[in-house]
């Protein structure tokens, strides 16, 4: 992947491949509503700037979108799902929920970070994993549940945690 452009003219802006996928999510909106496509746009860039966003990023695809920053700003730091700081290469999202911490999260979340050693909100330091409490996750029926990268894991025990971790190379 080339480095991604992030200031100049819009139609300069990011790289040819990025352009490609933001456009496409733009052309299912009418004309003019771009910011509709906020959501998906900010997962793209996400996903091509190692799993964050920088102000920077933001704030091209806000020029890109014809949008204010702050509508940017906004969605980007409401929802769990995008990070504004470097994180590890696997993102653990533990939810710690009313029907997860019901069904036990509270000890799943005791065994990852001793398992990990590392809190919610920090990353391991080999920059493996990344570790964050989520508020919902809207899986309650697979309560105690955890999303690692974008799989979502339900029913679970420590033993599944372990077995589950050992997977990732």
């Amino acid at each position: 992947m080339t480095e991604m452009q992030l200031s100049g003219l819009r139609e300069d802006l990011f790289n040819e491949a990025v352009r490609q996928q933001l456009d496409e999510w733009i052309a299912q909106y009418p004309a003019g509503q771009s910011q509709s496509a906020l959501i998906p746009c900010l997962h793209v860039l996400q996903s091509h700037h190692d799993g964050w966003l920088s102000k920077p990023l933001m704030q091209a695809l806000a020029l890109y979108l014809d949008v204010p920053e702050i509508s940017v700003y906004e969605v980007a730091t409401f929802y769990t799902m995008f990070d504004l700081s470097p994180v590890g290469r696997h993102k653990i999202c533990l939810c710690t929920n009313i029907s997860c911490q019901l069904c036990g999260s509270e000890k799943m979340a005791e065994h990852i970070q001793k398992k990990l050693g590392i809190g919610f909100g920090e990353t391991t330091q080999d920059g493996k994993y990344t570790l964050a409490e989520v508020e919902c996750l809207g899986a309650c029926v697979g309560a105690p549940m955890l999303l690692l990268d974008r799989q979502y894991h339900e029913h679970l025990t420590p033993e599944k945690i372990d077995a589950i971790l050992d997977e990732i190379t």
